[in-house]
């Protein structure tokens, strides 16, 4: 094996409040670190429920600042304790009024490196995000760690697959997205999008759902987490429907250039031929 980095996913159901389900992350992360993980990603907006099930203001005050506000902070302490790399998704509001749905990235030495601002926002029954969020303003960025150059794509950015191909042009060599996705609507894709966005941009994906019934709406959340391999192969087997659990799995990073080089698709793209797709 080349160069082999333990990474691992919470996947988690809701617990009845914002302390209970940052105390659970927290105790998640020192268990995937204490199964050997450097890097271990959180859900979408992790210390809540899945509130975009409703539209209601009262929602707005869960929102805080990143990385300034309690929990961003929180979090970079227990980077700083388990010498892991966290991908922390959380509600974040840079200024009154104005609203992201964000990941914060911390390297493993609890230093702040940046965050994600989901940029595709779904406004659809059950889903009702543009109420809470702007579409991200921050691009596509990718975040040089202790565990090397990751990305970040929110939950319904999946179906997307411009971000996907930015992130791997920079250089990504996993790409985490952490989702809130229900039963009813688009489960047929889970295993679908990933493994194929994975096998295009020629890296690993790490994917995160919930699991159960929140009590802002009836749709269940399928749990399901899993990663997979630049060959478009699950590593391991995918987490429970129903259960929460912590995946944790071995990534080996060199199988990233022996893809590379048998499926030369970075080689043979031409962009000069794709101005269209900027203009339609």
């Amino acid at each position: 094996m080349g160069d082999v980095v333990r990474a691992a996913l919470v996947q988690a159901s809701w617990a009845g409040d914002k302390d209970t389900m940052t105390k659970n992350a927290v105790r998640a992360v020192h268990q995937a670190s204490a199964d050997g993980a450097k890097v271990v990603c959180l859900q979408e907006l992790f210390n809540g429920p899945y509130f975009c099930q409703v539209q209601e203001k009262e929602w707005y005050d869960w929102a805080e600042p990143v990385p300034d506000g309690p929990t961003v902070r929180q979090m970079m302490d227990v980077a700083r304790e388990t010498n892991c790399v966290l991908i922390v998704p959380l509600y974040e509001v840079e200024q009154p009024g104005v609203f992201y749905n964000t990941a914060a990235v911390i390297d493993a030495d609890g230093r702040f490196l940046g965050k994600h601002r989901k940029n595709h926002i779904p406004q659809v029954p059950g889903f009702w995000e543009k109420f809470y969020f702007r579409p991200g303003n921050l691009g596509y960025p990718v975040f040089d760690t202790a565990v090397g150059r990751i990305g970040v794509y929110i939950c319904y950015e999946r179906h997307f697959p411009e971000g996907w191909r930015a992130l791997g042009l920079k250089g990504a060599k996993i790409v985490f997205n952490p989702s809130a996705t229900s039963r009813g609507l688009s489960q047929y894709l889970w295993k679908l999008e990933q493994p194929a966005a994975a096998v295009a941009n020629e890296y690993f994906v790490g994917t995160i759902n919930r699991v159960g019934t929140e009590p802002l709406g009836d749709d269940e959340f399928y749990g399901q987490s899993y990663f997979v391999d630049p060959r478009g192969q699950i590593v391991g087997d995918t987490a429970s429907d129903a259960e929460e659990e912590v995946v944790v799995r071995d990534l080996d990073l060199g199988m990233i250039d022996e893809v590379r080089r048998l499926w030369a698709f970075y080689r043979d793209r031409r962009p000069e031929t794709y101005a269209s797709l900027s203009e339609a």
